[in-house]
């Protein structure tokens, strides 16, 4: 099990070296969201975040994603400061590093599942006939190949998701990020889409961690942190 939460920062060599979090804070006017939140994961970890309603979880997350900029601290992934980069490149980074999936699946209605796919692979012309047939490659995996020309619309809430899944590992992220990914979803469902999210994860060795107020659900993750009044803790569990 990874070592979860870094008390001690001090100890270069013991600091994982794919995400760390360094003392960040994040205020919004004198709304202080996070207070001195350090972390940090090796590849393969799967995380989930929890807490109360307000404690700062999807904030976390969005400044992990790099849509959210820390007042103070550092986060680091890869060996990049993604915050030092110009906006140009911070997008690219983005889009080639980190994967979103979030409560609602934020398809394109006017465009196929095979086309809201690919979408992340034509921002920075990524996009060739062996990405198409990786994005096919995963339709299949999301149990989906059936209804690759279907456009959302015509999909089910589960459905919606698993595109929303396969698109966000397109281009192969380092980095999975969720934010209650099954929040709208029924219970068989839910449990359909996080098998599906483990299922992936350890096929891509990815960094997996995934904001939830399911404790249930946390319970499977090798690690948790828990957010409380923006001070966050490692909690054991007992994933192996």
């Amino acid at each position: 099990m990874v070592d979860a939460l870094h008390e001690n920062m001090k100890d270069s060599e013991a600091i994982p070296k794919h995400l760390n979090v360094t003392n960040l804070s994040k205020d919004f006017g004198s709304l202080q969201v996070l207070r001195d939140v350090s972390f940090g994961f090796e590849k393969g970890s799967s995380v989930a975040i929890t807490g109360p309603s307000g404690s700062g979880k999807s904030t976390l997350l969005h400044v992990i994603g790099t849509l959210e900029e820390p007042t103070s601290g550092s986060v680091e992934i890869n060996g990049t400061d993604p915050f030092s980069l110009s906006e140009p490149a911070l997008a690219q980074f983005r889009n080639d590093v980190i994967g979103f999936v979030f409560q609602d699946h934020h398809l394109l209605p006017q465009y196929s599942v095979l086309e809201n796919v690919l979408i992340p692979t034509l921002a920075f012309n990524n996009n060739n006939p062996d990405t198409s047939e990786e994005a096919k490659r995963l339709i299949l995996r999301v149990g989906l190949i059936d209804r690759i020309l279907h456009r959302p619309a015509e999909l089910s809430g589960g459905e919606r998701q698993r595109v929303a899944i396969a698109r966000a590992l397109i281009n192969r992220p380092s980095i999975l990020l969720c934010d209650e990914p099954t929040g709208n979803l029924d219970t068989n469902t839910t449990a359909a889409i996080v098998d599906l999210l483990f299922e992936l994860h350890y096929m891509l060795k990815n960094i997996l961690i995934v904001v939830t107020h399911n404790l249930e659900l946390a319970s499977r993750f090798e690690n948790r942190l828990d957010l409380r009044d923006g001070v966050c803790s490692a909690i054991t569990t007992d994933k192996l």
